[in-house]
């Protein structure tokens, strides 16, 4: 809390003094508009007694006097106007070049201190919210309705929850992509900030971007100084190793086109995999894997020091996970898998839709079944939200 107040105070004081700056700057340009714009008619007004005795006619007089105040002020007026913008700019550039940023509040205290862990302590929160309340407009029903809730750093959370029950806007706003219209949200103890978003949080989503370029280029993305063989054991943790395999080497070429969903999702996992966030939230990452492949993936992240979020699509997401999210409109729950299982009846109701998980050689009229209670799809299961 000191932290904080310390920290607005001198936000406050630096606007203050930018305001000061900027009014006496506004303070000078008007003095300049009327000294500029007013002196030459005042003068002329008060020489025309001695321009009379000295030859100019009093239509000269007039003709000189409509000239200063219908040609020339309103001229003067203009280059002092676009003189006056240009050289604020100019004044705000030239300090961005001349002033240092001012350290940080808390800088004394960081060089005085040991250097940090690699890692917070599993006790820490890695995010927290609120009471969140988001909304996609002022009049529209609330998708989180002052919702709470506290991911610890190490954690794996599964979110579960019917079409349209706002698990993908929960993971959007957990990784800062979405700013609530109530509550608040905190990454480490501290306001969620774009700024330290890539620090914190990765978020995947379920359509996995792939570039064209090297595959090691993919897998790097997030981290370029990883090495060969740091994305060998990604690979072989993760489940790449078929893939790399398949393209032959960590520098053959990637077409996007060229590979399968499933595939892409795999490259965006093993990136994802050796950034190792302190944050990584899988919103559907792995809807085009079967279900070992899922397994594996997901087993390979929840075994890194980062916290593990998991927007589920299949139950045993859900069975893996320490702590299992159930999104229910004003009824969401939070527990194991136990606990659920006696307190939330759509929880129940979902166990029952998703058993079992691997339905291997049903065919004909039991596959189509299958499909038809999301055990088993053919494509895709709709965007979320």
């Amino acid at each position: 809390a000191e932290r904080t107040v310390a920290e607005s105070r001198t936000l406050a004081d630096a606007q203050l003094a930018a305001s000061r700056s900027l009014a006496r700057w506004s303070a000078v340009r008007v003095v300049a508009l009327a000294v500029c714009g007013r002196f030459p008619p005042l003068l002329l007004l008060l020489g025309a007694p001695w321009l009379l005795r000295n030859g100019l006619t009093p239509g000269g007089l007039v003709g000189a006097l409509t000239y200063l105040t219908q040609a020339l002020a309103p001229a003067v007026q203009a280059l002092m106007t676009m003189l006056g913008t240009a050289g604020g700019r100019l004044v705000v550039v030239l300090d961005r070049f001349t002033d240092a940023p001012p350290p940080p509040v808390d800088e004394p205290a960081r060089e005085a201190s040991p250097p940090p862990a690699q890692g917070p302590a599993r006790d820490t929160p890695v995010a927290e919210l609120h009471e969140v309340t988001f909304a996609y407009g002022p009049r529209a029903h609330p998708v989180l309705d002052r919702l709470s809730l506290t991911v610890g750093a190490g954690e794996h959370l599964a979110v579960v929850g019917p079409s349209g029950s706002g698990k993908s806007t929960l993971a959007a706003v957990l990784a800062g992509t979405e700013r609530p219209t109530g509550g608040a949200v905190r990454w480490r103890g501290r306001p969620a900030r774009p700024a330290d978003a890539t620090s914190v949080r990765v978020l995947l989503p379920q359509h996995a971007y792939v570039f064209t370029g090297t595959l090691r280029d993919n897998l790097r993305y997030l981290r370029p100084d990883a090495r060969d063989r740091e994305i060998a054991a990604m690979a072989d943790a993760v489940g790449l190793d078929a893939l790399l395999s398949r393209l032959g080497s960590l520098d053959a070429a990637v077409e996007p086109d060229r590979l399968s969903q499933g595939e892409r999702q795999l490259v965006a996992l093993g990136r994802a995999y050796l950034a190792a966030p302190p944050l990584l939230i899988l919103d559907e990452a792995t809807s085009r894997l079967d279900p070992a492949a899922e397994t594996r993936a997901e087993l390979a992240f929840a075994a890194l020091p980062g916290a593990l979020v998991v927007v589920a699509h299949r139950l045993g997401s859900a069975r893996r996970a320490d702590r299992t999210l159930v999104m229910d409109g004003p009824r969401t729950q939070c527990g194991t898998p136990g606990e659920l299982l006696r307190t939330s009846a759509l929880y129940r109701d979902l166990s029952g839709l998703w058993e079992p998980e691997e339905p291997a050689g049903l065919e004909g009229p039991e596959a189509r079944r299958g499909e038809e209670h999301g055990i088993i799809r053919s494509t895709p299961p709709p965007s979320p939200v």
